[in-house]
């Protein structure tokens, strides 16, 4: 029950959608600006997916990545595919504002801070 309490709110199943899209880690400071949300707020809607154990978390230097938790079974295809199933058109300003974010990466990798100027 914990997992389907985790994905009740919009913005992690957002959270979750974005993970899912993008298929590679993503740090905390690219979610903040995607999704146009405060440090505080992500951070708790963070909390709750890994609690729940749908995303992982892991620091690279003064940086802390996300990326979904996968296996093999059945029921996490299942989430995997409603997840994806959110029809783009709800998303279509994070998508907008997440290939603006992640063209700021150098090497693959967030180097670019929510309090950037460049942002």
């Amino acid at each position: 029950m914990v997992i389907f309490k985790a994905l009740s709110d919009m913005t992690r199943l957002k959270i979750m959608w974005l993970l899912l899209s993008i298929d590679s880690k993503i740090c905390v400071s690219e979610i903040i600006d995607v999704l146009g949300e405060n440090q505080y707020n992500v951070s708790k809607h963070l909390k709750v997916l890994k609690n729940a154990d749908l995303i992982y978390e892991k620091k690279e230097g003064k940086w802390n990545f996300y990326h979904y938790r996968t296996s093999n079974d059945e029921f996490d295809a299942a989430i995997r595919q409603t997840v994806l199933t959110i029809p783009e058109e709800l998303m279509k300003e994070e998508i907008k504002r997440c290939q603006k974010r992640l063209s700021m990466r150098v090497d693959g990798k967030c180097v670019v801070g929510t309090e950037s100027r460049n942002w």
